[in-house]
């Protein structure tokens, strides 16, 4: 998922989707722990699109603290 796909969302679709790749990283870890996993890489494609939800909504807070 892309920065600016991120933006694009409203603070619920960003809640509900944060929520949804971390239950599928949740699977893709037990996945992992019974050797049923196909793609190893998707992981850490899952990590990294939850830090940039999670980094894009602390810029959002930031800026509505600024305008204040």
């Amino acid at each position: 998922m892309k920065p600016s796909e991120i933006r694009a969302l409203k603070a619920k679709d960003i809640d509900k989707t944060l929520a949804d790749l971390k239950q599928e990283l949740f699977n893709l870890r037990f996945q992992q722990a019974v050797n049923q996993l196909e793609n190893p890489a998707r992981i850490r494609a899952v990590k990294k699109d939850i830090a940039r939800i999670i980094t894009i909504k602390k810029e959002a807070e930031l800026a509505k603290k600024e305008q204040r």
